[in-house]
């Protein structure tokens, strides 16, 4: 019987953490069940299981993309350089997506704790590597700079059509990069440590 189908909603036994999700458009939906010191992961056609005890690193980032697909993601590597990667965001077609919320960040944390427990010598990390980070940064410095003085070169010469779509530019540049800039700062965390600023935020109380 397949992993996927046997774990509804609300699993018979709440104490074993799971989590879904399906990581792209188009494809199979992924299962995943902490078992003991496993971690049990069902894509339908198979099923994997992964001690946790071989996990040598554990990666918290920020996932850049579109409005749709920018999400949270946790990556495990595992001591023969193999990676399990899941996110907070879920296709459910190819124009819906649903979000992982309280369910990611739980079953994250859960994930956390063991491997934290089962490996002390795991590595817990917040961010982009630190070289890939401030190539990042330092691009996305140079790009919102060139977008600001090309607004200002095309408003003295008169040009206000180009200078707003400078401006907007520059906005639209601000508003992607800054979060990936802020948010995936290189980080050493304490072991079995899962990042707030990297999981999702709950959802604001209704009135």
């Amino acid at each position: 019987m397949s992993l996927f189908k046997a774990l509804p909603e609300t699993p018979d036994d709440p104490e074993i953490p799971t989590y879904r999700q399906r990581p792209k458009p188009i494809g199979f939906d992924l299962a995943y069940r902490l078992e003991g010191d496993e971690l049990v992961i069902d894509s339908t056609r198979k099923i994997d299981r992964v001690k946790l005890a071989a996990v040598e690193q554990v990666r918290f980032t920020f996932k850049p993309g579109n409005v749709a697909s920018t999400g949270y993601v946790t990556e495990l590597r595992l001591k023969d350089g193999k990676t399990i990667t899941f996110g907070d965001t879920s296709w459910r077609s190819l124009v819906e997506v649903e979000r992982g919320g309280p369910r990611y960040v739980a079953f994250v944390t859960a994930v956390a704790t063991a491997i934290a427990r089962l490996n002390p010598e795991a590595r817990f990390l917040a961010g982009k590597p630190p070289v890939t980070w401030g190539l990042f940064a330092a691009v996305a410095g140079i790009s919102v700079a060139m977008m600001a003085f090309f607004a200002f070169r095309a408003w003295a010469q008169g040009y206000s059509g180009a200078m707003w779509i400078g401006v907007l530019l520059g906005v639209i540049a601000l508003w992607q990069m800054v979060p990936m800039v802020m948010l995936n700062r290189p980080i050493r965390l304490r072991p079995g440590e899962v990042p707030q600023h990297l999981m999702p935020k709950p959802p604001a109380p209704t009135a």
